[in-house]
């Protein structure tokens, strides 16, 4: 048993004064004289007894009343729990992800949750709202009803562990407080541990699920084939459960319908949709779909811009043709020169420089190529077979820090790939251990560098430093077959599109997307993405002038869906998409019922918390025994003899 006012127990010591009292008589006796004096003896000695037995009764009965009273106003309880009677700190995570827009028992699970939140919490009950973007500290329901009920859905969701983070930094280190954290979520299965131990906190799990799970998503769409008459566009649909029904398929420029098809999905969980389009200069494309789940991934957005051509120069002192047709139109725009026709002038404005087999490398070039790497561009210098290896060596030590120590004249095989290094890993879907190992003949010991290419006794063929790329031999016939590889496409086609690296079809939000745009900018001008449906979802991103090329990276904005413009003030360059992620699209859930934290209703949780902070108040009881008290003492003094 406890107090919730101990401090008036002190008033017990009043007890002392009806045994103080009693103790002391302070009434007066007379003596009287009778004739018979042995009669009267003996009714007085019973009369004293008598008294006396009822006197204490009566002391008891006061005493027990006063202590009643004093036990009633300390107001004493029994807690039903251990932590029933620790002030409270509580911590709600609700997840506002796209997937809880998915339809309940009683509507939207995102709705349905604020809703319950405002129904269970107390209107003066202090507490921190965590969600995916933002936080309401030390708060009320009654202060944020209008933003629980208005929560917005977001493209990204926290992980338990970021949340567990955040919830431990709002906890304050008081060690006397309980500290609750409630995650409400739908607890996707994402291939993530959930149900984490976190340190002098206690978690409750709160999993929310729809009542249908046969969500349709337009996953992903792509350039199938380029024709003359005009453009192949496939479009990848998925579905969790097999469906009977079709879905009609929508493509439009704009707001301009171009075509409509029909995904069937028969047994399969994926298909695609075919879409044949008319070769345009640009295509503000948009996908459609109807499906009444979940609303987030019934579009997609994607842009095809007008062709712009990578500009490749090659300064050729070899055989140049295998270049020729790996660089071709329109995706690249091949320009090859020998170095006594070259015109210094057109480096700045080229994207990407091959120094092919040149034997003598002049100063003044050497300088042209360093300000051209520093300014963001790409070079690949091969060397010629009967380059000194000191000559070689002053080239790369002056543009990219590289060592060439030694010529070596054994034939060497290529049996290293740096898959991590960026030309090397989208190309291959496996990493392959044995292929066709290409050879060279004479070569140049290179050190330095992030070497991408190895020959079999561990020395570099092909390095990477500042911008440069650097071959350690020739790739004539004469010394190399590298020609021959099918390594030579992926090679050179991905160290070409590295110097200008042009917007994908479309691009995610919420993850870090790096591309260029071909354009000089002069200074204090900057380069600005405008979504012409929604002035308010405009914004300058992160940009970096690398010569004739702009480099633009963008994070956690943009954040809403849709088509920007690329504009350079009232000029609109070209157009970006970006889609929100599918991963939310995945209406499989993890198991958390083993948990005895688990829930599957924000009632059922608060009703556990009430009756665990409940306390059984015993003061009544001791207003009962008092009055008891007080009746027994007038029964005492009225019937007693």
């Amino acid at each position: 048993m406890q107090f919730r006012h101990p401090e008036l127990l002190y008033a017990l010591f009043l007890l002392l004064i009806p045994i103080i009292v009693h103790l002391f008589q302070l009434r007066k006796f007379k003596t009287e004289a009778f004739t018979n004096v042995a009669f009267l003896k003996k009714i007085k000695t019973q009369t004293r007894k008598s008294n006396s037995v009822k006197k204490w009764l009566v002391l008891l009965t006061r005493m027990g009343l006063l202590a009643a009273i004093v036990f009633a106003f300390a107001q004493p309880f029994i807690p039903q729990s251990d932590i029933a009677t620790l002030p409270k700190e509580t911590i709600i995570y609700l997840d506002n992800s796209y997937s809880m827009q998915a339809k309940g028992p009683s509507g939207q699970l995102l709705k349905t949750a604020a809703q319950d939140l405002i129904t269970n919490l107390q209107e003066d009950q202090k507490f921190t709202l965590l969600t995916n973007n933002a936080a309401y500290r030390n708060t009320t329901v009654k202060d944020i009803r209008n933003e629980l009920l208005q929560l917005p859905f977001t493209a990204t969701q926290l992980s338990e562990e970021a949340v567990t983070l955040k919830a431990q930094k709002e906890f304050t280190k008081d060690p006397s407080t309980s500290k609750r954290l409630i995650l409400i979520s739908d607890y996707q299965e994402k291939g993530t541990p959930y149900q984490l131990p976190a340190s002098n906190v206690l978690k409750n799990y709160i999993q929310l699920q729809p009542v249908l799970k046969n969500n349709v998503s337009i996953d992903s769409i792509y350039v199938s084939a380029r024709k003359a008459s005009g453009l192949e566009l496939t479009v990848l649909l998925s579905t969790l459960e097999k469906r009977e029904t079709n879905t009609a398929v929508s493509l439009y420029n704009g707001n301009t319908l171009l075509a409509k098809g029909t995904a069937s999905f028969n047994d399969d969980l994926i298909t695609s949709v075919l879409f044949t389009i008319k070769s345009e200069d640009g295509l503000e494309g948009r996908v459609v779909i109807d499906d009444p789940l979940l609303q987030f991934d019934n579009t997609l957005f994607f842009t095809i811009n007008k062709d712009r051509p990578i500009r490749v120069l090659a300064i050729n002192g070899g055989n140049s043709n295998y270049l020729q047709r790996i660089f071709t139109a329109p995706e690249f725009e091949y320009t090859t020169t020998t170095l006594k026709d070259l015109d210094y002038s057109k480096i700045p404005e080229a994207n990407y420089v091959i120094l092919n087999e040149v034997t003598d490398i002049p100063s003044s070039l050497i300088g042209v190529i360093d300000a051209f790497a520093k300014a963001g561009g790409i070079c690949t210098i091969i060397p010629n077979s009967t380059t000194s290896p000191n000559a070689y060596n002053l080239t790369l030590q002056n543009l990219a820090s590289l060592q060439v120590t030694a010529k070596q004249n054994e034939k060497q095989l290529v049996t290293t790939i740096n898959y991590d290094h960026p030309i090397y890993r989208d190309v291959f879907d496996t990493r392959i251990d044995n292929f066709q190992y290409p050879s060279v003949s004479e070569s140049y010991a290179i050190a330095g560098g992030d070497p991408i290419l190895k020959f079999q006794d561990g020395s570099t063929f092909l390095t990477a430093q500042n911008g440069i790329y650097a071959f350690s031999g020739s790739l004539s016939q004469e010394n190399s077959n590298f020609k021959s590889s099918p390594l030579i496409v992926p090679t050179f086609y991905n160290m070409a599109r590295q110097s200008l690296q042009l917007p994908d079809l479309y691009m995610n939000t919420g993850v870090t997307n790096t591309y260029d745009i071909p354009l000089v900018l002069q200074d204090d001008e900057v380069i600005t993405l405008e979504q012409s449906t929604a002035q308010e979802n405009n914004f300058i991103p992160l940009q970096q002038s690398k010569g004739s090329r702009v480099q633009i990276t963008t994070t956690q904005r943009p954040q809403v869906a849709g088509n920007y413009n690329v504009q350079y003030g009232t000029n609109t360059l070209q157009q970006v998409s970006y889609n929100y992620t599918r991963s939310e699209s995945n209406l499989r859930y993890a198991q958390l019922d083993n948990d005895k934290n688990y829930h599957t209703s924000i009632k059922s949780l608060f009703d556990k918390f009430e009756s665990s902070d409940n306390v059984q108040s015993l003061w009544k009881w001791f207003i009962i025994f008092a009055l008891l008290f007080l009746l027994l003492e007038i029964l005492i003094l009225k019937f007693y003899k």
